[in-house]
Protein backbone atom coordinates (compact mmCIF):
# COMPACT_ATOMS: atom_id res chain seq x y z
CA UNK A 1 0.00 0.00 0.00
CA UNK A 2 1.55 3.32 -1.04
CA UNK A 3 2.55 5.72 1.66
CA UNK A 4 0.10 8.55 2.14
CA UNK A 5 1.03 11.64 0.28
CA UNK A 6 2.40 14.43 2.38
CA UNK A 7 2.10 18.06 1.58
CA UNK A 8 5.22 20.17 1.58
CA UNK A 9 4.50 23.17 3.76
CA UNK A 10 4.59 26.44 1.89
CA UNK A 11 7.53 28.65 2.69
CA UNK A 12 6.58 31.90 4.33
CA UNK A 13 6.48 34.74 1.88
CA UNK A 14 9.71 36.66 1.73
CA UNK A 15 9.29 40.20 3.01
CA UNK A 16 8.69 42.69 0.25
CA UNK A 17 11.64 44.93 -0.43
CA UNK A 18 10.46 48.51 -0.56
CA UNK A 19 12.60 51.22 -2.05
CA UNK A 20 12.85 54.48 -0.15
CA UNK A 21 10.40 57.24 -1.02
CA UNK A 22 11.70 60.23 -2.91
CA UNK A 23 10.27 63.64 -3.79
CA UNK A 24 10.94 65.52 -7.02
CA UNK A 25 10.30 69.26 -7.19
CA UNK A 26 9.90 70.58 -10.73
CA UNK A 27 8.58 68.75 -13.77
CA UNK A 28 10.25 70.49 -16.65
CA UNK A 29 11.78 68.19 -19.26
CA UNK A 30 14.62 67.16 -16.95
CA UNK A 31 12.61 67.03 -13.73
CA UNK A 32 9.99 64.88 -15.44
CA UNK A 33 12.70 62.50 -16.68
CA UNK A 34 14.10 62.19 -13.14
CA UNK A 35 10.68 61.44 -11.64
CA UNK A 36 9.85 59.00 -14.43
CA UNK A 37 13.12 57.08 -13.89
CA UNK A 38 12.58 56.81 -10.14
CA UNK A 39 8.98 55.67 -10.63
CA UNK A 40 10.08 53.07 -13.18
CA UNK A 41 12.70 51.80 -10.73
CA UNK A 42 10.01 51.12 -8.12
CA UNK A 43 10.37 54.08 -5.79
CA UNK A 44 7.37 55.70 -4.18
CA UNK A 45 7.59 59.08 -5.87
CA UNK A 46 5.97 62.31 -4.74
CA UNK A 47 6.04 65.17 -7.21
CA UNK A 48 5.25 68.87 -7.08
CA UNK A 49 5.08 71.26 -9.99
CA UNK A 50 3.84 74.80 -10.37
CA UNK A 51 1.58 73.54 -13.18
CA UNK A 52 0.00 70.37 -11.68
CA UNK A 53 -1.34 69.12 -15.03
CA UNK A 54 2.21 68.18 -16.09
CA UNK A 55 2.17 65.47 -13.42
CA UNK A 56 -0.88 63.68 -14.83
CA UNK A 57 0.99 60.89 -16.70
CA UNK A 58 3.16 60.20 -13.65
CA UNK A 59 0.15 60.16 -11.33
CA UNK A 60 -1.56 57.70 -13.68
CA UNK A 61 1.42 55.39 -13.12
CA UNK A 62 1.34 55.70 -9.35
CA UNK A 63 3.14 58.90 -8.40
CA UNK A 64 1.61 61.10 -5.72
CA UNK A 65 0.99 64.73 -6.61
CA UNK A 66 1.58 66.91 -3.55
CA UNK A 67 -0.73 69.85 -3.04
CA UNK A 68 2.05 72.04 -1.69
CA UNK A 69 5.83 72.19 -1.44
CA UNK A 70 5.57 71.50 2.29
CA UNK A 71 3.53 68.36 1.67
CA UNK A 72 6.09 67.26 -0.93
CA UNK A 73 9.01 67.75 1.47
CA UNK A 74 7.24 65.89 4.26
CA UNK A 75 6.57 62.87 2.03
CA UNK A 76 9.99 61.33 2.61
CA UNK A 77 13.60 61.73 3.67
CA UNK A 78 14.97 62.76 0.27
CA UNK A 79 13.94 65.65 -1.98
CA UNK A 80 15.46 66.28 -5.40
CA UNK A 81 15.00 69.80 -6.71
CA UNK A 82 15.24 70.46 -10.45
CA UNK A 83 13.82 73.87 -11.25
CA UNK A 84 14.84 76.87 -13.36
CA UNK A 85 17.55 78.34 -11.15
CA UNK A 86 18.61 78.85 -7.55
CA UNK A 87 16.43 81.94 -7.10
CA UNK A 88 13.35 79.92 -8.12
CA UNK A 89 14.46 77.07 -5.87
CA UNK A 90 14.82 79.32 -2.82
CA UNK A 91 11.47 81.00 -3.54
CA UNK A 92 9.78 77.58 -3.55
CA UNK A 93 11.52 76.20 -0.48
CA UNK A 94 11.64 79.23 1.82
CA UNK A 95 7.94 79.22 2.84
CA UNK A 96 8.21 75.51 3.72
CA UNK A 97 11.78 75.62 5.05
CA UNK A 98 10.88 74.10 8.42
CA UNK A 99 9.93 70.85 6.69
CA UNK A 100 13.54 70.37 5.60
CA UNK A 101 14.69 69.68 9.16
CA UNK A 102 16.14 66.17 9.39
CA UNK A 103 15.81 65.58 5.67
CA UNK A 104 18.20 65.62 2.71
CA UNK A 105 17.91 68.14 -0.11
CA UNK A 106 19.67 67.38 -3.38
CA UNK A 107 19.79 70.29 -5.79
CA UNK A 108 20.04 69.28 -9.43
CA UNK A 109 19.21 72.84 -10.42
CA UNK A 110 21.87 74.44 -12.58
CA UNK A 111 23.81 77.16 -10.77
CA UNK A 112 27.21 78.49 -9.79
CA UNK A 113 29.69 77.31 -7.14
CA UNK A 114 28.91 80.40 -5.03
CA UNK A 115 25.20 79.57 -5.12
CA UNK A 116 25.95 76.00 -4.04
CA UNK A 117 27.91 77.22 -1.00
CA UNK A 118 25.16 79.67 -0.07
CA UNK A 119 22.45 77.00 -0.37
CA UNK A 120 24.41 74.50 1.69
CA UNK A 121 24.80 77.04 4.51
CA UNK A 122 21.08 77.83 4.36
CA UNK A 123 20.10 74.14 4.43
CA UNK A 124 22.46 73.27 7.28
CA UNK A 125 21.10 76.15 9.35
CA UNK A 126 17.66 74.57 8.97
CA UNK A 127 18.91 71.21 10.25
CA UNK A 128 18.91 69.59 6.81
CA UNK A 129 21.67 67.78 4.96
CA UNK A 130 22.51 69.01 1.49
CA UNK A 131 24.11 67.77 -1.70
CA UNK A 132 24.71 69.88 -4.76
CA UNK A 133 24.62 68.13 -8.11
CA UNK A 134 25.23 68.49 -11.82
CA UNK A 135 23.49 66.39 -14.46
CA UNK A 136 25.73 65.44 -17.37
CA UNK A 137 22.98 64.16 -19.64
CA UNK A 138 20.00 65.34 -21.62
CA UNK A 139 16.55 64.19 -20.49
CA UNK A 140 16.26 61.14 -22.76
CA UNK A 141 19.60 59.83 -21.46
CA UNK A 142 18.50 59.73 -17.81
CA UNK A 143 18.64 56.18 -16.38
CA UNK A 144 20.83 55.00 -19.27
CA UNK A 145 24.56 54.11 -19.25
CA UNK A 146 25.31 57.42 -21.00
CA UNK A 147 24.13 59.50 -18.03
CA UNK A 148 26.42 60.50 -15.19
CA UNK A 149 25.88 62.99 -12.42
CA UNK A 150 28.26 64.91 -10.18
CA UNK A 151 27.52 65.36 -6.47
CA UNK A 152 29.43 67.29 -3.85
CA UNK A 153 28.94 67.96 -0.18
CA UNK A 154 28.91 65.74 2.91
CA UNK A 155 29.75 62.08 2.38
CA UNK A 156 27.10 60.64 4.73
CA UNK A 157 23.97 61.77 2.82
CA UNK A 158 25.57 60.68 -0.44
CA UNK A 159 26.27 57.21 0.95
CA UNK A 160 22.79 57.00 2.47
CA UNK A 161 21.00 57.85 -0.78
CA UNK A 162 23.52 56.54 -3.31
CA UNK A 163 21.31 53.66 -4.50
CA UNK A 164 18.45 56.05 -5.19
CA UNK A 165 20.69 58.56 -6.97
CA UNK A 166 22.24 55.77 -9.05
CA UNK A 167 18.85 55.21 -10.71
CA UNK A 168 19.31 58.51 -12.53
CA UNK A 169 22.79 57.80 -13.89
CA UNK A 170 26.27 56.93 -12.65
CA UNK A 171 26.85 59.01 -9.51
CA UNK A 172 30.27 60.62 -8.94
CA UNK A 173 30.85 62.14 -5.49
CA UNK A 174 33.56 64.76 -5.88
CA UNK A 175 34.21 65.39 -2.21
CA UNK A 176 33.03 67.52 0.72
CA UNK A 177 33.54 70.89 -0.99
CA UNK A 178 29.95 71.54 -2.03
CA UNK A 179 30.97 73.85 -4.88
CA UNK A 180 32.73 71.17 -6.95
CA UNK A 181 29.67 69.64 -8.62
CA UNK A 182 28.51 72.96 -10.07
CA UNK A 183 32.10 73.89 -11.00
CA UNK A 184 32.59 70.66 -12.98
CA UNK A 185 29.08 70.87 -14.41
CA UNK A 186 29.53 74.36 -15.81
CA UNK A 187 33.08 73.62 -16.98
CA UNK A 188 31.84 70.65 -19.01
CA UNK A 189 28.86 72.61 -20.30
CA UNK A 190 31.27 75.28 -21.52
CA UNK A 191 33.22 72.61 -23.41
CA UNK A 192 29.99 71.39 -24.99
CA UNK A 193 28.87 74.91 -25.83
CA UNK A 194 32.15 75.75 -27.55
CA UNK A 195 32.13 72.42 -29.41
CA UNK A 196 28.67 73.10 -30.83
CA UNK A 197 29.60 76.70 -31.60
CA UNK A 198 32.60 75.35 -33.52
CA UNK A 199 30.37 72.89 -35.39
CA UNK A 200 27.93 75.64 -36.36
CA UNK A 201 30.71 77.97 -37.51
CA UNK A 202 32.38 75.22 -39.52
CA UNK A 203 29.05 74.26 -41.09
CA UNK A 204 28.31 77.88 -42.01
CA UNK A 205 31.67 78.06 -43.81
CA UNK A 206 31.34 74.68 -45.55
CA UNK A 207 27.76 75.20 -46.70
CA UNK A 208 28.70 78.50 -48.35
CA UNK A 209 29.70 76.25 -51.26
CA UNK A 210 26.69 75.66 -53.52
CA UNK A 211 25.40 72.10 -53.18
CA UNK A 212 27.06 71.36 -49.83
CA UNK A 213 24.55 70.52 -47.12
CA UNK A 214 24.96 70.34 -43.37
CA UNK A 215 23.97 66.66 -43.53
CA UNK A 216 26.74 65.96 -46.05
CA UNK A 217 29.31 67.82 -43.96
CA UNK A 218 28.40 66.48 -40.50
CA UNK A 219 30.11 63.06 -40.81
CA UNK A 220 33.41 64.82 -41.57
CA UNK A 221 33.02 66.94 -38.43
CA UNK A 222 32.30 63.84 -36.33
CA UNK A 223 35.30 61.95 -37.74
CA UNK A 224 37.67 64.88 -37.27
CA UNK A 225 36.60 65.78 -33.74
CA UNK A 226 36.63 62.12 -32.70
CA UNK A 227 40.21 61.75 -33.90
CA UNK A 228 41.21 64.94 -32.07
CA UNK A 229 39.79 63.71 -28.74
CA UNK A 230 42.96 61.67 -28.31
CA UNK A 231 44.83 64.94 -27.84
CA UNK A 232 42.89 65.83 -24.68
CA UNK A 233 44.81 63.59 -22.24
CA UNK A 234 48.10 64.57 -23.92
CA UNK A 235 47.39 68.26 -23.42
CA UNK A 236 46.14 67.65 -19.88
CA UNK A 237 49.41 65.89 -19.02
CA UNK A 238 51.34 68.83 -20.48
CA UNK A 239 49.36 71.25 -18.31
CA UNK A 240 50.11 69.29 -15.14
CA UNK A 241 53.75 68.42 -15.83
CA UNK A 242 56.83 70.62 -15.36
CA UNK A 243 58.57 68.61 -18.09
CA UNK A 244 58.89 69.89 -21.67
CA UNK A 245 55.52 69.59 -23.41
CA UNK A 246 54.71 66.66 -25.67
CA UNK A 247 52.52 68.96 -27.76
CA UNK A 248 53.93 72.27 -28.97
CA UNK A 249 53.59 74.29 -32.15
CA UNK A 250 55.42 77.28 -33.51
CA UNK A 251 53.53 80.49 -32.72
CA UNK A 252 54.12 81.64 -36.30
CA UNK A 253 52.36 78.51 -37.59
CA UNK A 254 49.43 78.88 -35.19
CA UNK A 255 48.85 82.56 -36.02
CA UNK A 256 49.04 81.81 -39.77
CA UNK A 257 46.42 79.06 -39.39
CA UNK A 258 44.14 81.36 -37.37
CA UNK A 259 44.52 84.09 -40.01
CA UNK A 260 43.61 81.63 -42.75
CA UNK A 261 40.48 80.54 -40.84
CA UNK A 262 39.47 84.19 -40.39
CA UNK A 263 40.00 84.95 -44.07
CA UNK A 264 38.14 81.83 -45.21
CA UNK A 265 35.19 82.77 -43.02
CA UNK A 266 35.07 86.26 -44.55
CA UNK A 267 35.22 84.84 -48.07
CA UNK A 268 32.33 82.52 -47.15
CA UNK A 269 30.24 85.39 -45.79
CA UNK A 270 30.57 84.11 -42.22
CA UNK A 271 31.51 86.16 -39.15
CA UNK A 272 35.27 85.84 -38.46
CA UNK A 273 35.14 87.48 -35.00
CA UNK A 274 36.57 84.57 -33.01
CA UNK A 275 39.56 84.09 -35.28
CA UNK A 276 40.21 87.82 -35.58
CA UNK A 277 40.45 88.02 -31.78
CA UNK A 278 42.71 84.95 -31.77
CA UNK A 279 45.08 86.48 -34.34
CA UNK A 280 45.29 89.71 -32.35
CA UNK A 281 46.07 87.87 -29.11
CA UNK A 282 48.65 85.56 -30.71
CA UNK A 283 50.47 88.46 -32.37
CA UNK A 284 50.65 90.19 -28.98
CA UNK A 285 52.14 87.05 -27.46
CA UNK A 286 54.72 86.87 -30.24
CA UNK A 287 55.56 90.54 -29.67
CA UNK A 288 56.40 89.85 -26.02
CA UNK A 289 58.71 86.97 -26.95
CA UNK A 290 56.62 83.79 -27.01
CA UNK A 291 57.75 81.36 -29.69
CA UNK A 292 55.76 78.19 -28.87
CA UNK A 293 52.07 77.52 -28.46
CA UNK A 294 51.43 74.93 -25.75
CA UNK A 295 48.41 73.82 -23.74
CA UNK A 296 49.97 75.17 -20.54
CA UNK A 297 50.64 78.61 -22.04
CA UNK A 298 47.14 78.76 -23.51
CA UNK A 299 45.65 77.99 -20.10
CA UNK A 300 47.76 80.70 -18.49
CA UNK A 301 46.43 83.30 -20.93
CA UNK A 302 42.84 82.26 -20.24
CA UNK A 303 43.11 83.14 -16.57
CA UNK A 304 42.04 86.58 -15.44
CA UNK A 305 44.60 88.66 -13.53
CA UNK A 306 44.49 88.05 -9.81
CA UNK A 307 42.45 90.57 -7.90
CA UNK A 308 44.46 92.75 -5.53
Amino acid sequence: MPAPATETPLSPLAPLVTKPPVTVLGLGLMGYALADALLTAGHRVTVWNRTPAKAAPLVARGAHLAGSVREALEAGPLTISCVLDYAAQRALLAPAAGALHGRTLVSLTNGTPAQARETEAWALALGATYLDGGIMAVPHQIATPEAFLFYSGAQDPFDQHRATLAVLGTPHHLGPDVSLASLYDLALLSAMDMMFAGFLHATAVATSHPGTTATDFAPHVVAWLTSMLGMVPVMAADIDSPAPPAYAQSMDLVVAAAQNMADAAREAGVRPDHFDRTVTELKHRIAVGETEYTAASALTHLRLPARV
